[in-house]
């Protein structure tokens, strides 16, 4: 199976994730011991979705994410790049109600302002132009809309910071080679997690691209971010 590598070439990436499809949840849960789960229900929680009210979950996989902004009773929409992840999701009896749209990030498949909100979980540094991305999102979310980006971060305190990237280089591939379809897949999602910027100067990048009120809050001491803002 293969491997993509920090160049990001869309192609690469997509039949990456293609090749983990059919383990990914499971092997997302056991690498991140569980707390998967509730980074995606402070995910929703900081969207505020409202009944009724639209909301595109951008790089969603099997749509196990987009589920669980379900819960709030907003219309929610699952879009990735990797067909295979697609697939993947449209069989599971828990997700039958979920729409997926197959598109890209930089050329988003839905009219200007279609949505109230957006989301993108740990997908956003697998995109080969995320200034582009940011961009696009901000095209189909309405005036004064929402965003929320989850993305892994940089540990605020320096000793579990050490711990963490001696995890993700040494530890994680070891455990993907044991439940996951494809463990090449995991070195290069630890080696993009490391390349990956902190905190301030991934908010900074979201305000480059016209969002603003930005802002971030850390869930697990920083291991992951929570950046929110709002269409101007």
């Amino acid at each position: 199976m293969s491997r993509a590598t920090l160049d990001k070439d869309p192609h690469e990436v997509a039949a990456m994730f293609d090749g983990v499809a059919c383990r990914y949840d499971l092997a997302n849960t056991v690498l991140s011991l569980g707390l998967d789960r509730r980074w995606r229900k402070r995910t929703r929680q900081c969207l505020e979705l409202q009944p009724g009210q639209r909301v595109l979950d951008l790089a969603a996989g099997t749509g196990v994410s987009t589920a669980e902004l379900q819960r709030s009773g907003a219309d929610a929409v699952a879009c990735d790049f990797s067909l295979g992840m697609l697939r993947a999701g449209r069989v599971h009896k828990q997700r039958r109600h979920v729409q997926f749209v197959a598109g890209d990030a930089t050329r988003l498949p839905f009219a200007d302002g279609a949505f109230d909100a957006a989301t993108i979980s740990f997908g956003l540094r697998n995109i080969v132009d995320v200034g582009s991305a940011l961009l696009e999102m901000a095209r189909v979310v309405r005036p004064g809309g929402r965003l929320v980006v989850c993305e892994f971060s940089r540990p605020v305190w320096r000793p579990l910071r050490v711990v963490y990237l001696n995890y993700l280089m040494r530890l994680l591939p070891w455990i993907a080679r044991k439940v996951a379809s494809n463990p090449d897949a995991y070195v290069y999602l630890a080696e993009s997690i490391r390349a990956w910027p902190g905190q301030a100067e991934l908010a900074r990048t979201i305000a480059a691209a016209g969002w603003t009120d930005v802002r971030y809050r850390n869930l697990t001491f920083g291991v992951v971010a929570l950046h929110l803002a709002e269409r101007g």
